[in-house]
C-alpha cells in the first residue's frame, strides 16, 4: 500500500512538474506568482538523501508555507526561541542575566536583547518598512513569502506535536506572524549595526542620571576599533568564496565554490532545500533559519555564494550636547531635543514572580545614542560629548528582494542587475560564475555614504583615528553639513548607490576570504574605493594567502571541473604551516637542554616538540599527527609575540600573497609559546604526535565524530572554531567555521528549470551541510551530514526532476493549512 501510495504521489507530480518546460512568458499568472494567494495554502515537499527538500509550490504564498513548514519540522525549538528574540521575551521566559546565543544581535544579556527588540516592535520600524513602495520597500512576491513561511510555521505546530526536548511543552513556543517573519529578516539585516552594538543603545543613559563607568582615557581608538572587526571577522561569521571563468574550465562554462563559515549552533545555522515555482523560480542553496528564501545556491544558469565583507555598515556621529542639558544637542548652533523611547519588558526574577522593567533609548536625527563599539572602544556619554549610531540598513528591509533576484538570475549579468536594483546585501559580497562562463566579484552592500572627502572635511578627532584604522567613520554631528546625502543611483539616501561598489567581472579567478575587494584577483587588484569599503596595500590574512595560492594555481592549471573544486575544499592545507612549521621545528632543536621557559616561568621540556613539528605533513586531517600541536602553538605564539615582530621579512605591498615570511624565532615571545603548547597538551594527557581527528571532534548521538580543518591563525580554507577543553579531549564541540559548502558547475544543456525532459542536467551540483539538516537530536538528520564531513564527502545535487525523482530515499508530502 505504501509503494502504491508512493507511485501515486510521483505520478501526479509529474502532471505538476510538467509546466516547467514552460518558457517563463508563457506560464499562467498563478505560476509566475502574480496573484495573491487565497486561504487554504499548500505544498508538495519532496525529501531526499539526508533530509534535503524539494519544496514545489503555484505561487510565492504557497513555497513560503512549504517552506516553513519544512523548518519547523527540522529546527522548531531553535525556530521558536528566535522569535522569543524577536518578542522582546527572553527576560520573561529564561531570566534577565542570562546570555542569548546571539544570533540575533550581539547583546550580552537577555535584558539588554529584550530592550532593544522591544524597542523596535513599540515603534513599529518593521511594519513602516513594510508599507514602502517596491523597491525601496520589499515586493509583493517578498511579503508573500513571509505570509506563506508564517502560515505553514503555524500549520505544522497545529498539525504536529513537538518532541524535541529544548522546548517540548514549553508556553514559548507559539504561532507567529508575517511581521514576525519580517523582524526576524530585519534583525539579520542590522547585525552589522545596531544588533553589533545593541548594549550600546539599551545600556546609554544622560551624564546627570547615571555617569558612565568606563572611561574613553587609555584607550587607543585606532587599535580598538582595529581589533572590534578584527574580532568580528576572526570569530564572528567569515567565509571563501571562488568563482573561476570558462578560460580556466574544462568545457569553457563558470565554475563556483562556496564555502561560508557560520556559527553550528542556535538561529544563525544555514538550512538546505530547493524551491520551485513552475515556469517562475526553480533554485537550490541553503536559507538562514527563519528565512523564507534561499541566500545562498544555484539555479540552472549561474550559482553564486556570499563572503562576509569588510565594509563597515555603521558609522557615528559625534553630538556636542547644549550646556545644561545633556539630553539636546547642537546642529549648527540651534538646539535639537532627543527622542525618549521609554521600553518596558517582563522579566522573572529569581523567586519565579514577573516585574516590569523600564528603561529609556535616546535617538537623534542620526539614529540612537551609544556608549561603546563594543568593549573595545567605549564611548561615554557626557556633558560634552555623546555619540550617535548613523545604520543605514536600520531603513531597509530589501535582504529578501537582494536573494530572490539572485535565485532569479540568468547569469553574471543578471545577478549584477539584481543587486543594482534590489539593494538589500547588509554586509557581504558576492561571488559568482554562470553557465556562459562569465565569472563575478562584486562588494554590492548597503553602506553609510563615507567618502574619503567627507571624513577629511568632517571627521572628528576620534575619526580621523578610527577612520584610516578600520574604516569607522566618526563624523561631526554639530554641521547639518556633515549628512552624508545621497547617490543618483541609490535607492536610499545616505548610502552608496550601485554604481560606487568594487566589481571584478570575468576575472580566470575571482576569490574573497573576508578581506577587502583588494585581492579579489592577485593579478588584477581592485583600487579607487573609499576607505569605508576597505582598505588597499595591506598585509592579508593567512586564510586569504592560502586560498589566492590555491585557486591561482588552480586557473594556471586550467581544465578544471567540479571534482577540483570537491578536492580544493578538502585540501586541508594549512598555510601557517608552510610558512612556520619547519622553522619552529629547527628553532626547537637548538634550545639549549631542550627546555623552554613557558608564559608563567616555569621550565617545559620541549624536546619531544622538534620531531614532531618536523614530521607533521602541514594539513589539518583527522589523521594528521602535529596538527594539534602546531595549533596550539601558534594560538599561544600570537599572545606572546606582537604582530610587528613575528616575521623576519616584513610585508611588502608588491608581494601581498606571499609577504611576510620567515619566523623569528629569535624573539623571546617563540619559546613561550612552544613552551605553553607543549604544556597544554600533556596537562590534557594527549601525546604531542596524538592525530588530530582524535582532538578535534563533536559528539553526536553519544559518538565522537572527528573534524578535519582548523583555526583562522593556520590559515584554513575548511575553517573550524573551537573552545579548547584539555578536560574533556581537546576540542570538544566546533562552534562555528565551515557550514553550507556548494560546488557547482554547468553544461549548458538545459532552460531555465533545469532540464526537466530527458535530456541532461544541465548543472552539476556537489553540497555539503556540514552540521546536518536538523537540531533535534532524535531526528535521522541530526548527524548524518555531519559524518560525511568528517570524511571529506559531499552530496550529489538533486536539482532536475529526473534526479529527485530517481533518489533511492524520495518521500514526498502534501501539506496544506486544512
Amino acid at each position: 500500500m505504501r509503494h502504491s501510495l508512493r507511485a501515486l504521489a510521483v505520478g501526479g507530480l509529474a502532471l505538476l512538474t510538467g509546466a516547467g518546460a514552460l518558457p517563463a512568458a508563457a506560464a499562467p499568472d498563478a505560476a509566475r506568482g502574480e496573484r495573491p494567494s487565497a486561504d487554504g495554502l499548500s505544498a508538495v515537499i519532496r525529501y531526499t538523501e539526508y533530509g534535503i527538500p524539494h519544496i514545489l509550490a503555484d505561487d510565492y504564498a504557497d513555497l513560503g508555507f512549504g517552506n516553513g513548514w519544512a523548518q519547523a519540522a527540522d529546527a522548531v525549538c531553535t525556530l521558536a526561541d528566535g522569535f522569543v528574540t524577536l518578542r522582546g521575551e527572553r527576560s520573561r521566559h529564561f531570566g534577565p542575566d542570562a546570555a542569548p546565543d546571539r544570533s540575533l544581535s550581539d547583546a550580552s544579556t537577555n535584558l539588554s536583547s529584550d530592550l532593544y527588540f522591544r524597542g523596535v516592535r513599540d515603534a513599529r520600524t518593521v511594519e513602516k518598512l513594510l508599507d514602502r513602495p517596491a523597491p525601496e520597500g520589499p515586493s509583493r512576491q517578498a511579503k508573500e513569502l513571509m505570509r506563506g513561511w508564517a502560515a505553514g510555521y503555524n500549520a505544522w505546530l497545529r498539525q504536529n506535536k513537538v518532541t524535541d526536548p529544548a522546548c517540548r511543552g514549553k508556553g514559548w513556543v507559539r504561532p507567529v506572524t508575517a511581521a514576525d517573519v519580517a523582524r526576524r529578516g530585519y534583525a539579520l539585516i542590522v547585525l552589522g549595526g545596531q544588533g553589533a552594538l545593541t548594549d550600546g543603545i539599551t545600556g546609554a543613559r544622560p551624564p546627570a542620571a547615571a555617569p558612565s563607568a568606563r572611561k574613553a582615557e587609555g584607550t587607543d581608538p585606532a587599535a580598538a576599533a582595529r581589533a572590534y572587526f578584527a574580532a568580528r571577522h576572526d570569530q564572528g561569521m567569515g567565509s571563501n568564496a571562488v568563482a573561476f571563468s570558462g578560460a580556466t574550465t574544462a568545457n569553457r562554462r563558470g565554475l563556483l565554490l562556496g564555502n561560508p563559515h557560520y556559527p553550528w549552533h542556535g538561529g544563525r545555522r544555514f538550512w538546505q532545500s530547493q524551491q520551485t515555482i513552475p515556469g517562475e523560480l526553480n533554485v537550490s542553496g541553503a536559507s538562514l533559519l527563519g528565512s523564507p528564501v534561499v541566500q545562498i545556491g544555484h539555479n540552472a544558469s549561474v550559482a553564486w555564494s556570499h563572503t562576509v565583507a569588510t565594509g563597515v555598515p555603521m558609522s557615528l556621529y559625534e553630538l556636542k550636547p547644549v550646556p545644561g542639558d545633556p539630553r539636546a544637542y547642537l546642529v549648527d548652533g540651534r538646539p535639537e531635543r532627543m527622542t525618549e523611547r521609554k521600553v518596558t519588558v517582563a522579566v522573572r526574577g529569581k523567586d519565579g514572580r514577573l516585574a516590569n522593567v523600564t528603561r529609556s533609548q535616546w535617538w537623534t536625527r542620526y539614529g540612537p545614542v551609544v556608549t561603546g563599539v563594543g568593549d573595545e572602544l567605549p564611548l561615554p556619554w557626557t556633558p560634552g560629548s555623546a555619540y550617535a549610531l548613523a545604520d543605514p540598513n536600520a531603513a531597509q528591509l530589501r535582504f529578501a528582494d537582494s536573494s530572490l533576484g539572485l535565485s532569479r538570475a540568468r547569469g553574471v549579468q543578471g545577478v549584477r542587475d539584481a543587486l543594482r536594483r534590489t539593494q538589500g546585501l547588509p554586509w557581504v559580497n558576492t561571488v559568482a560564475a554562470d553557465a556562459e562562463g562569465h565569472s563575478l566579484y562584486t562588494q554590492s552592500q548597503v553602506l553609510p555614504r563615507v567618502t574619503d572627502e567627507l571624513q577629511r572635511s568632517c571627521g572628528t578627532a576620534l575619526g580621523r583615528q578610527t577612520y584610516p584604522a578600520s574604516g569607522l567613520a566618526v563624523l561631526d554631528g554639530s554641521r547639518g553639513a556633515c549628512a552624508l546625502g545621497k547617490d543618483k543611483d541609490a535607492l536610499q539616501p545616505g548610502v552608496f548607490g550601485p554604481s560606487a561598489m568594487p566589481t571584478l567581472v570575468d576575472a580566470p579567478y575571482a576569490e574573497n576570504s573576508n578581506d577587502s575587494a583588494w585581492l579579489a584577483n592577485a593579478d588584477r587588484p581592485l583600487t579607487g574605493y573609499p576607505r569605508i569599503f576597505g582598505d588597499v596595500g595591506t598585509e592579508r590574512s593567512f586564510r586569504t594567502r592560502g586560498g589566492l595560492e590555491d585557486v591561482a594555481a588552480m586557473a594556471k592549471r586550467g581544465r578544471l571541473t567540479v571534482a577540483d573544486l570537491e578536492r580544493q575544499q578538502f585540501a586541508e592545507r594549512a598555510p601557517t604551516g608552510d610558512l612556520a612549521a619547519a622553522d619552529a621545528a629547527a628553532a626547537c632543536a637548538k634550545l639549549r637542554g631542550g627546555t623552554a621557559t613557558g608564559p608563567d616561568g616555569r621550565p617545559v621540556d620541549v624536546s619531544g616538540a622538534c620531531g614532531v613539528l618536523a614530521r607533521w605533513d602541514r594539513k589539518l586531517t583527522n589523521g594528521s599527527k602535529g596538527a594539534l600541536l602546531f595549533d596550539r602553538f601558534t594560538r599561544a605564539l600570537v599572545r606572546e609575540v606582537p604582530a610587528d615582530r613575528l616575521w623576519r621579512v616584513p610585508f611588502d605591498p608588491a608581494k601581498p600573497v606571499t609577504t611576510p615570511n620567515t619566523l623569528n624565532t629569535a624573539e623571546p615571545g617563540f619559546a613561550r609559546a612552544l613552551a605553553a603548547a607543549v604544556r597544554d597538551l600533556r596537562s590534557a594527557g594527549i601525546a604531542l604526535d596524538a592525530p588530530l581527528g582524535d582532538h578535534q571532534f563533536v559528539v553526536r548521538k553519544g559518538r565522537r565524530i572527528p573534524v578535519p580543518g582548523g583555526t583562522e591563525v593556520l590559515g584554513a580554507w575548511n575553517k573550524v572554531e573551537s573552545r579548547w577543553d584539555g578536560a574533556h579531549g581537546g576540542y570538544p564541540e566546533v562552534a562555528m567555521g565551515t557550514s553550507y559548502v556548494q560546488a557547482v558547475g554547468f553544461d549548458g544543456s538545459g532552460g531555465f528549470d533545469g532540464g526537466n525532459g530527458d535530456g541532461a542536467c544541465p548543472v552539476t551540483a556537489r553540497t555539503l551541510l556540514t552540521y546536518s539538516q536538523s537540531d533535534n537530536a532524535a531526528s535521522a538528520h541530526f548527524s548524518d551530514q555531519t559524518e560525511l564531513f568528517s570524511k571529506g564527502r559531499m552530496i550529489r545535487g538533486r536539482f532536475c526532476e529526473k534526479d529527485i525523482l530517481a533518489s533511492p530515499g524520495l518521500r514526498v508530502v502534501r501539506v496544506s493549512q486544512r
